[in-house]
């Protein structure tokens, strides 16, 4: 693999995470564009931003190990004044996202929920090949899940399975803050990390390029 194609994800240090230690010689610290990080700081340190950046931290510090993603996200919401959250559900994970909807309200939060399917709309206004009904006739609609939430004036929305793709636009057209607490993953029970712990054992055909993943 060429050097320039190495980045973090092939580094096997943790240099970076209290500046101890070495580098290897594809750091991408190193290949940093002069300005590049000041810029980053700049914006990082606008009101708004510098206020999520300290808020998480201090989630992460006073949670780390011990609290659910649940429970970080409740933490992170009231250190930032928020109370009206919004959920963004898979339609197949409505029991799932009622289960959050009850701690999230059992904790005074106010919560504004909406499914991917809520609009009904048939997959052919948007052109989806007729084929994809075969999985049900109506749209994934992630833009009006957005649209909606943001009419809720929501300060904080949290993912719940949306499909890939899907969730980017979600992402794409929220207006508040978004974290993800269940990334959809049918196959591993809705844990998409156990094929990356696997990947020595039963998902190593991942790595062969004669099954047609890729």
């Amino acid at each position: 693999m060429e050097r320039e194609h190495l980045s973090c994800a092939d580094c096997g240090s943790v240099g970076c995470v209290d500046g101890a230690g070495t580098r290897p010689p594809f750091c991408t610290t190193d290949a940093l564009e002069p300005g590049e990080l000041e810029r980053a700081l700049e914006t990082a340190n606008q009101p708004e931003n510098r206020a999520v950046m300290q808020a998480a931290a201090r989630t992460e510090y006073e949670g780390y190990c011990k609290l659910t993603r649940v429970e970080e996200i409740m933490d992170f919401a009231r250190r930032m004044g928020f109370t009206r959250l919004g959920i963004a559900t898979c339609a197949g994970l409505r029991r799932e996202s009622g289960a959050l909807a009850r701690i999230l309200r059992a904790h005074g939060f106010t919560v504004y929920a909406i499914a991917c399917k809520a609009g009904m709309a048939d997959k052919s206004l948007v052109g989806i090949d007729e084929d994809c009904k075969a999985v049900g006739a109506n749209m994934c609609n992630p833009v009006l899940q957005a649209q909606y939430l943001n009419r809720m004036d929501t300060q904080l929305n949290i993912v719940v399975g949306l499909c890939v793709g899907h969730d980017s636009l979600f992402y794409k057209y929220a207006q508040a803050l978004t974290t993800t607490l269940v990334a959809k993953d049918r196959v591993t029970g809705h844990n998409p990390a156990a094929v990356l712990y696997q990947l020595d054992g039963y998902y190593s055909r991942l790595l062969r390029t004669d099954t047609g993943a890729d």
